[in-house]
């Protein structure tokens, strides 16, 4: 078995719906919208972000799925350690709770309570 990587991820919105849990993503995280998909009879089934800011989908994507199949997510993202002040303060202006935070990473919780890591592992803060 070769695994090249990851294809995409994917959380579920529950009762917070699709578009609530999605504009998190695309306007208080930053990642580019790549796809909408519709349920057969109509209404949004998901939103498809990329993991990369350049839009890259073979970068992997993140899949914000209606429904609640499975509970709460938890996924990391890469920063770099000289960055941790930096979005500390934008998590803040934005009005999202820090809900943990160790030497290496910080965790907040989307809408519809995924949760979501920002880790700069191994490297240690400056």
């Amino acid at each position: 078995m070769h695994l090249l990587g990851i294809h995409h991820l994917a959380v579920h919105a529950r009762a917070a719906g699709v578009e609530k849990v999605a504009a998190f993503y695309r306007d208080v995280l930053g990642l580019p919208e790549l796809a909408r998909n519709l349920h057969p009879g109509g209404g949004l089934r998901s939103v498809w972000l990329s993991l990369a800011r350049s839009g890259d989908p073979t970068a992997g994507f993140l899949a914000v799925e209606d429904g609640d199949d499975f509970g709460p997510a938890m996924f990391a993202l890469r920063i770099h350690a000289a960055d941790r002040a930096g979005l500390l303060a934008a998590l803040k202006q934005q009005g999202i709770e820090v809900e943990k935070q160790t030497r290496w990473t910080i965790y907040v919780a989307d809408p519809a309570g995924n949760h979501v890591a920002f880790s700069h592992h191994p490297h240690d803060p400056l």
